[in-house]
């Protein structure tokens, strides 16, 4: 009993690593599209390997681990219009520079939502796998 434990909890670990490996992929997917016009195209291609392998190997319900990784660079578009909204000046050494920022509220708040739900569904997910796994009595 006490190896079918260790069994289940090291196959749990396993999952959360495949979720892990997923959310980096959604993010460098999504970066790679925000910036489609630099080094978009190499990040998404990067994105597309990731995926082709990860798909041979993990689990299935991992899968939604990429729909929490597109949250990571609104996370970032949040930090970097930190701001904002309107000008934001600071000094530099030759005087001062000013750059318009973008409200970060609402990139917190659709990277919450995206984050939230791959989590969500791969728990769902997770607790439906393992409700079936269960051996009937």
């Amino acid at each position: 009993m006490q190896r079918k434990a260790v069994a289940v909890q090291g196959d749990r670990v396993s999952e959360w690593g495949w979720f892990l490996a997923w959310l980096a992929v959604g993010g460098c997917l999504a970066l790679g599209l925000a910036a489609l016009l630099s080094v978009g195209v190499a990040l998404i291609a990067l994105a597309a390997v990731a995926a082709v392998l990860l798909l041979r190997k993990g689990h299935r319900n991992a899968l939604v681990g990429a729909v929490a990784g597109l949250a990571l660079p609104l996370f970032y578009l949040a930090y970097l219009n930190r701001g904002g909204p309107g000008d934001v000046c600071h000094a530099t050494a030759g005087g001062s520079t000013c750059t318009e920022e973008y409200a970060p509220v609402p990139f917190l708040i659709a990277g919450f939502l995206l984050l939230a739900a791959g989590f969500v569904i791969f728990l769902v997910l997770d607790r439906r796998r393992r409700g079936t796994d269960q051996p009937r009595k």
